[in-house]
């Protein structure tokens, strides 16, 4: 990123990482300060800031990220540096998808740092948004008036989704191109146009290739020259099949995911795909514990809550799952609040002939759990339920929601009578819908786990206690986005079906005797959407249950101090 400032501005910003050096703020719960008025927003270089950026700041405490050294060969040490080369380039890109007048905006932030304070405060913030909106509210200007679009920097930025699917309808041979994950959408001479990734940003995209290409030449792990072989070409080809399969068999102690994949940037249709690394390394022992949830993913889908005729077997059901230490992240991975968890590849042709490969974050789990999990629980659940808030229900209710990811409806036969990703039908609504059928057919799969004696390590209340306390924390990341609008239906699912009840002092607790319907029911609703692709039927749930309620909004507002999630700082990459 430093390579595309002018250099008054890369001087700046390593003033900045100079202050930044030093020791981590204590990474445990501060204590709530008492409510001040905000200070007028201060205006600069033409933009005003949000008053209360330093608040803002504060539910992001920045936070040591490191992995056990032995868990890796030093002979892979170049490698792992080509790899965090190569991310921080990719993190250029994202920041482009985001929006294209983010360097512009960055660079001003940078030239204001000796004439305002305030600018080091914006420009943290601005760095953890990746963008001048807040994704905690609704993506609402912390910095400027200007809206984003909601199609971020994939489309033209006044392009409506009735332009869009006019042009569609008008040239159907542009379907394919325009409905791809991997094209942005630009307006050339009166018309619209499709743009491959590897075309668009093909400068800093062969940069990239070439850093892969270089990690893989260093590595003797086969597995991982092949995937790095192949990735390096599919960033210059836009076609990650091959390379994405590699990935599946990638049998390495680096375990690096790198391309474009979560669509949840395009808030316009959900098609496109922003570009995010992962770079961590395998921790074996662990990893081998989890394995025998892979073998029973058949018998999970059979015990799906919902019609045989929907159910799909057509997916291969191989489903390595790792245990990693993070070591770094870029682009869409590092971007507000951070991944625990990942289920990839996405590509349904992908998973029909392999599967596909589930990432638990084990570092940056525990500490998400200490931070800010356990104390919003503790806050929330009467004071009964504290000693049920387990560590090992929250890992495992992340395990499975990745584990769900990969089961129930994928390919489906649209209104038409075409095999079509279901995605494409649910359109915006996709992303949503998703986080919450893999949340809540989770819960459903570690019931059954529960109960064929796979999963022995808590019980039943103790699962209930973990998943009712922590909704919290995914709805503070704001109702409007995936993660916390999939969780507001499911608190307000369950407080209709009484599964969830309130207690003294505006808190509540889990009743067991609710549950398992409450849950059988959701989950029946949601993957029956996603087996009809019914966009009318997932916009009604939305609408009901998708919101932050007057109940949600006073219990957010109780958990002041406590972070919302943390700042990574990557020692192994030489963060300070």
């Amino acid at each position: 990123m430093l390579d595309s400032l002018p250099v008054g501005a890369t001087a700046l910003l390593a003033f900045f990482l100079a202050l930044r050096a030093g020791p981590i703020p204590v990474t445990t719960t501060p204590k709530p300060s008492p409510a001040k008025a905000p200070a007028p927003a201060v205006p600069y270089d033409g933009m005003a800031v949000a008053p209360d950026i330093k608040e803002r700041l504060l539910q992001f405490p920045r936070t040591k990220l490191d992995y056990d050294r032995s868990l890796l060969d030093p002979a892979d040490g170049r490698t792992l540096l080509k790899l965090i080369d190569a991310s921080r380039i990719l993190d250029s890109i994202y920041f482009t998808q985001v929006s294209e007048d983010n360097p512009k905006v960055r660079v001003s932030i940078l030239r204001t740092v000796n004439s305002q304070p305030a600018a080091l405060d914006v420009f943290r913030y601005f760095s953890i948004m990746k963008g001048p909106w807040d994704r905690l509210k609704g993506d609402e200007p912390f910095l400027g008036t200007k809206r984003k679009p909601p199609g971020a920097g994939f489309y033209p930025a006044d392009m409506t989704k009735e332009e869009f699917e006019k042009w569609v309808a008008a040239h159907p041979e542009d379907k394919k191109s325009f409905e791809s994950l991997t094209t942005v959408i630009r307006r050339e001479a009166g018309r619209l146009n499709a743009i491959p990734y590897s075309t668009y940003y093909g400068t800093l995209l062969k940069k990239v290739s070439e850093r892969v290409k270089e990690a893989g030449e260093l590595t003797k792990n086969a597995s991982l020259k092949k995937y790095l072989s192949l990735l390096s070409a599919a960033l210059l080809s836009n076609d990650y099949f091959q390379s994405d399969m590699a990935w599946m068999d990638l049998d390495s102690e680096i375990e690096v995911i790198l391309g474009p994949y979560e669509v949840y940037e395009d808030n316009l249709f959900n098609f496109k795909a922003a570009f995010e690394s992962f770079v961590s390394i395998r921790d074996k022992a662990e990893s081998a514990k989890l394995s025998v949830y892979a073998a029973h993913l058949p018998d999970m889908e059979k015990n799906l809550p919902i019609p045989e005729a929907h159910k799909n077997f057509n997916r291969k059901f191989e489903s390595p799952i790792r245990v990693v230490q993070e070591v770094y992240t870029a682009g869409d991975a590092r971007q507000g609040v951070q991944t625990s968890a990942f289920n990839l590849p996405n590509d349904e042709k992908v998973r029909e002939a392999k599967g596909s490969k589930k990432v638990l974050l084990k570092n940056v789990m525990e500490a998400k759990f200490r931070l800010s999990g356990q104390p919003i629980a503790e806050r929330v659940l009467e004071p009964a339920a504290k000693g049920k808030i387990s560590f090992d229900a929250y890992f495992n209710h992340t395990l499975f929601h990745e584990l769900s990811h990969g089961l129930g409806p994928g390919i489906i036969t649209s209104p038409e009578g075409q095999k079509v990703e279901g995605r494409l039908l649910l359109k915006n609504l996709y992303s949503t819908i998703e986080e919450c059928k893999a949340d809540v057919v989770g819960l459903w799969n570690i019931l059954y786990a529960m109960d064929q004696k796979l999963l022995t390590g808590f019980d039943e209340d103790s699962l209930y206690a973990t998943y009712a306390g922590l909704m919290f924390r995914s709805m503070r990341f704001g109702v409007d986005e995936a993660h916390g609008g999939g969780t507001a239906v499911q608190w307000n699912w369950c407080r209709e079906k009484k599964a969830i009840e309130p207690a003294a002092g505006g808190r509540f607790r889990a009743n067991a005797s609710k549950f398992r319907d409450a849950i059988r029911s959701l989950s029946t609703e949601l993957l029956e959407i996603e087996a009809t692709g019914d966009y009318e039927r997932a916009r009604k749930l939305l609408d009901r249950y998708g919101k932050a309620t007057p109940e949600i909004r006073a219990t957010i507002a109780r958990l002041t101090g406590i972070p919302v999630d943390l700042e990574p700082v990557f020692t192994a990459a030489g963060e300070k």
